[in-house]
Order: structure tokens, then C-alpha cells, then sequence
């Protein structure tokens, strides 16, 4: 593909990011696509063949491992475990509170009428990587005696699943800022050893 063509392509990705998450997944027509990018319908076929197939790919585009190298690129520099684990916290509480753009409907409608492979599932992939993060977070404040854990995978498996259940909340019958900081306190508090929360 060719630089105007990834132009378009990225143009209408945005675009579609926008409908979706407006309107949701399975409200989304590619009429409204077109209408959205303002091109015609055989303009958008060049591209995607489906809203299933857009959606697949505006969740890719989503999905960054740029985060993951971050954040252990920062590990191997000065910043403590702690700092960068309430650094990576913050980021999933903007996401959670976003209200522009917000994918999480979408995504949930998307995955509860269709049956995708977990290899080929953008979301399942976003979660592992998260996890990941999370895991060698805590496994360096081991190292450094910052942290306790006896299972740093456990862990950070729970500590993502609170943060996909805080997003599923505040798409749906919403969620407070203070709610969201008492929830990801709750499970921080078992990684810090019992001394230093005397």
C-alpha cells in the first residue's frame, strides 16, 4: 500500500472509531461508515469488507505493545516499582473515565455475538499485555523489597480484571473517580509489605 493509501486507510479507521463508539457494535451499518467518512460505498469496500472486519481492525490499532516496551524500558531506568505501577494505573483510570471514543460497549457487543479464536483476539491480546506489565512491575518491587507477592502472576491477572470490570462499569451504569481509586487502592494494599502499612 502506498502512502495515500495508508492515509485513507488511517482516515477511516478513526473515523469508524468514532461511529463504533458512539453508536456501538451492533448498531453500526456500513452505510454509516460511509456517511461518517464522507466517501463512497465502493471507496470503503477497497478497504474493509465488513463492519465485523473495521471493527477487528480499530481494535488492533488499539492494542500497542509501544506501552508494554515503555513501561519496562522505564523499569530498567531510575523510576521505582511503585512509581511505575501507579504511572501504568493512571493511564488504565484515563481509559476507564474516557467518555469520548470509548470502545468498551462496542467491544463487549462485538465479543458476546461473535465467536473469535483467542490467537485472533485483539482484546484478549490488549489484556495479556497488560497483564505482562503488571507482572514484571511487581516482580521488580520484589527484587527491590518494595513489594510482597507470592504470585505476581495471580496478582496482576486480578488487578487486570478489576480494571476491565471498572471499564465495563463506567460504560454502563457509570462509575466516580473516588470509586475507581478505592477499587485499585483495595488490591495495591496486598502488595505492600505489612510493615510499611503500620
Amino acid at each position: 500500500m502506498g502512502e495515500k493509501s495508508n492515509q485513507k486507510r488511517k482516515y477511516i479507521l478513526d473515523k469508524a472509531r468514532a461511529v463504533f463508539a458512539e453508536k456501538g457494535f451492533k448498531n453500526v451499518t456500513m452505510k454509516d461508515i460511509v456517511d461518517a467518512c464522507e466517501i463512497s460505498r465502493g471507496g470503503l469496500y477497497l478497504y474493509f469488507s465488513s463492519t465485523e472486519d473495521l471493527f477487528l481492525e480499530v481494535l488492533s490499532v488499539d492494542v500497542s505493545e509501544d506501552d508494554e516496551e515503555a513501561i519496562l524500558a522505564a523499569i530498567n531506568g531510575n523510576a521505582s516499582a511503585g512509581d511505575m505501577l501507579a504511572l501504568f494505573l493512571k493511564e488504565q483510570k484515563k481509559e476507564i473515565l474516557r467518555k469520548k471514543n470509548n470502545l468498551t460497549i462496542a467491544t463487549y457487543e462485538f465479543f458476546s455475538m461473535r465467536k473469535v479464536p483467542a490467537s485472533d483476539n485483539p482484546l484478549k491480546r490488549q489484556f495479556d499485555t497488560a497483564v505482562r506489565i503488571v507482572e514484571k512491575l511487581i516482580e521488580n518491587g520484589i527484587d527491590t523489597e518494595e513489594f510482597y507477592c507470592e504470585d505476581p502472576l495471580g496478582c496482576a491477572r486480578n488487578l487486570m480484571y478489576v480494571v476491565e470490570g471498572l471499564k465495563v462499569t463506567a460504560g454502563t451504569i457509570g462509575v466516580t473517580e473516588e470509586a475507581i481509586d478505592k477499587e485499585l487502592m483495595f488490591v495495591l494494599q496486598g502488595l505492600v509489605p505489612d510493615e510499611l502499612n503500620n
